[in-house]
């Protein structure tokens, strides 16, 4: 078992372990392997052992990645968004992924929805909650999710998902519990609004445990699969 099928196997059972701690069934929650700044090769060896859905942070890095994998004939791949997204990018992302997690102003979200080509399915996208209020991130506050949940719904080539956050680090379980749990209520309320919500993006390598306890359905791992990156090439 080469390193990366390794990692992944040990990321797997400290998932199957957190949702076994909380009565959760494992298909509840989704690992995206955050392949950012990684070549071909290394999410090559990651879907020879069995992992379909990637996260990338740069526009045309990940655009290139997308058509890599095209152009091989690897069908059944998942891409995901997951980088701040500039207006002058937002076409690539239309045209290419799957998804977008980092929807926090409806002037990108329309300007995805009308360059989402006409023959591939609405856009999958996630609203970015600024939970930890950093100023340093993106992301709306929580009261303004209703507002923006409600004219992202309204867009044609948009499917609205649910939520995802990027809380501020913490050491201790109970206050990652604690912030992980405002997003989870603020998921549940907008389950009983939309039916197509189903997904709450919220937890990394250091608070995988505290999200999935709370009700995570999707951790963002990267280091932990597919080591150290670096930020040289960017």
């Amino acid at each position: 078992m080469n390193d990366i099928a390794h990692n992944l196997a040990q990321v797997r059972d400290k998932i199957s372990a957190a949702v076994a701690l909380c009565g959760r069934a494992p298909e509840e929650v989704t690992l995206l392997a955050v392949s950012k700044t990684k070549p071909a090769s290394a999410i090559e060896e990651a879907i020879a052992a069995g992992q379909r859905a990637f996260g990338e942070n740069y526009v045309q890095e990940g655009v290139e990645k997308i058509r890599y994998f095209q152009d091989a004939g690897q069908n059944g791949l998942q891409w995901h968004f997951i980088g701040p997204l500039q207006s002058n990018k937002s076409r690539l992302v239309a045209e290419h992924f799957d998804w977008c997690h980092t929807v926090d102003r409806l002037r990108i979200a329309s300007r995805l929805s009308d360059q989402r080509p006409a023959n591939l399915p609405p856009l999958n996208v996630l609203i970015q909650v600024n939970i930890s209020d950093e100023s340093s991130k993106s992301g709306i506050a929580p009261e303004d999710v209703d507002a923006l949940a409600a004219d992202v719904a309204a867009l044609p080539g948009l499917c609205l998902r649910g939520l995802m956050a990027i809380p501020a680090p913490e050491s201790e379980y109970v206050r990652q519990f604690a912030v992980a749990q405002q997003m989870a209520v603020a998921f549940a309320r907008l389950k009983t609004r939309y039916p197509s919500v189903d997904t709450l993006s919220l937890g990394m390598s250091d608070d995988m445990e505290a999200a999935i306890a709370a009700g995570s359905t999707m951790v963002r791992i990267g280091t932990a699969i597919f080591g150290a990156r670096d930020y040289t090439q960017q």
